[in-house]
């Protein structure tokens, strides 16, 4: 593990940062360093909900309405696995707000976020684990998750910088 000439804590909070915004946006722009040293953190995170997203338990649960009407709905939970790579992943990332899209609604905006409680980590579930899951089993390729693109040095301390997206 590289240290980025910083103590553990700050080391932790910049990794934790950097895999946030790069699951989150797709792509950032960062030193060499911790591009390679995100690399690792990135594609463990994403093993983990391509290994557990399909683990979920399907409950009947009793609602109670305003006129004191019982009716039966059909609720889908996180199974066991699913439900502790969720909590680690919450550890490891922070949370990121969904934002309101330009020319949207306050109403549209709250009837599309009102279910969504961390946007990111059901993003990683539901839009990343399939979409790794499925080239693991056309392809048999399992990882490789992110590539990093060489784009010379930074003016000012010329330390080498990178692009890593995620593939």
């Amino acid at each position: 593990m590289r240290k980025l000439n910083r103590p553990t804590d700050e080391r932790i909070a910049v990794l934790r940062s950097l895999a946030t915004n790069l699951l989150w946006y797709g792509k950032i722009e960062t030193t060499l360093e911790k591009a390679k040293e995100l690399r690792s953190y990135v594609e463990k995170i994403i093993t983990k909900a391509i290994n557990t997203y399909e683990d979920v338990v399907k409950v009947n649960k009793t609602v109670v309405d305003a006129k004191g009407v019982k009716s039966q709905k059909e609720v889908v939970n996180d199974g066991p696995k699913k439900l502790a790579a969720r909590r680690d992943m919450m550890s490891k990332l922070y949370d990121i707000q969904e934002v309101r899209a330009e020319k949207e609604s306050k109403a549209d905006f709250i009837k599309r976020t009102e279910d969504i409680k961390h946007p990111l980590i059901e993003k990683i579930f539901n839009i990343y684990a399939p979409k790794y899951a499925k080239r693991k089993e056309d392809n048999g390729i399992g990882g490789g998750y992110t590539r990093i693109i060489k784009m010379g040095t930074r003016n000012g301390d010329n330390a080498e910088m990178a692009i890593i997206e995620l593939v």
